[in-house]
């Protein structure tokens, strides 16, 4: 019997497989990517007797090798908190999906093993900008103020780690990445000991301070839309940074679309965090868009649509 692990290449996606990994060690085949590469379903080839744990991937957009595995006999474990549409009634398929905006997997998987491995869940919450989800969530380990903005920072880094359109715009390959987590039943001994936290932290800070100098190229009381240039740290920030924008203008909507090297773009948008819905409704009106009510992204829209998409951006959060 073959085991293989399905997971996100960002911080939500490596810290729901550590916690389970941590509660309920097997050793598996590890298959991931950057953020946006989702269709991950399609590279297991599982059937009969094999099992497979897929973590905060979409489910509809992985429906077809789905359906596949399921018929070919794989017993399949799925935690996600995006869009799924129709979940399937199979016996082999158990399905923990919750698309609330306040949830992320890590925090599904949390509660799946009775909160075993709950600082790693904090660490993720925030990853994905749900910052008073990782506070609740965080209330049991009764840290000060300062523990948890270590967990929020590694929970970014993490995060940052995983967006770039190849794995030559990251750090550390997501799978690389987990492995080098895998060791730390404790976060902040991570953050301690490997030097891996401290590339991140650097190459984050070093980004950062390249998008300082961004202005809003579309602007508006409920909406802003930032261009980004054809580079590896724009392309590396363009997550993380919205992120930080919708935090700063909790009323507002974000949209970072970022140029890609063949002229299409690339776009990340973030809802209101006064009222985290629409993003994926939004997105998925554009052939390659997806996410959740909160936050969403295309992964490659025709700059012959991209009009179209602020047209759409601004009506979509007027108020």
């Amino acid at each position: 019997m073959a085991h293989f692990d399905v997971f996100n290449g960002d911080a939500d996606g490596i810290c729901a497989l550590h916690q389970l990994r941590l509660a309920l060690p097997i050793d598996s085949e590890l298959v991931t990517g950057v953020k946006r590469d989702i269709d991950l379903l399609r590279r297991v080839d599982a059937g009969e007797g094999d099992e497979v744990t897929v973590l905060d991937v979409s489910l509809d957009k992985n429906r077809e090798p789905l359906e596949a595995l399921l018929a070919a006999g794989a017993r399949i474990h799925y935690f996600d908190h995006h869009f799924a549409g129709e979940i399937p009634s199979h016996p082999g398929l158990q399905a923990h999906i919750d698309t609330a905006p306040e949830v992320c997997t890590s925090l599904l998987v949390n509660d799946f093993l009775g909160g075993k491995h709950l600082p790693w869940a904090v660490t993720a919450a925030f990853g994905d900008n749900l910052e008073e989800s990782a506070h609740r969530a965080a209330a049991p380990l009764d840290l000060d103020e300062a523990r948890l903005a270590e967990l929020q920072m590694l929970g970014i880094c993490l995060n940052y780690n995983g967006y770039g359109v190849k794995l030559e715009d990251l750090f550390f390959a997501p799978d690389e990445l987990y492995r080098r987590v895998r060791p730390y039943e404790d976060p902040f001994a991570f953050i301690n000991d490997d030097p891996a936290y401290g590339r991140l932290r650097e190459g984050y800070a070093g980004d950062m301070a390249q998008a300082e100098s961004l202005k809003a190229e579309v602007e508006g009381d409920t909406s802003a839309l930032y261009l980004l240039p054809d580079a590896a740290w724009a392309r590396r920030i363009s997550g993380v940074l919205a992120n930080q924008l919708a935090r700063s203008a909790p009323q507002r909507a974000h949209a970072l679309v970022t140029e890609l090297p063949d002229g299409a773009f690339r776009v990340s948008v973030r809802a209101p965090l006064s009222n985290r819905q629409g993003a994926d409704d939004l997105c998925r009106e554009f052939p390659t868009g997806g996410g959740r009510a909160a936050a969403a992204g295309i992964n490659r829209l025709d700059p012959k649509l991209y009009a179209a998409f602020v047209d759409r951006f601004r009506s979509a959060f007027s108020g």
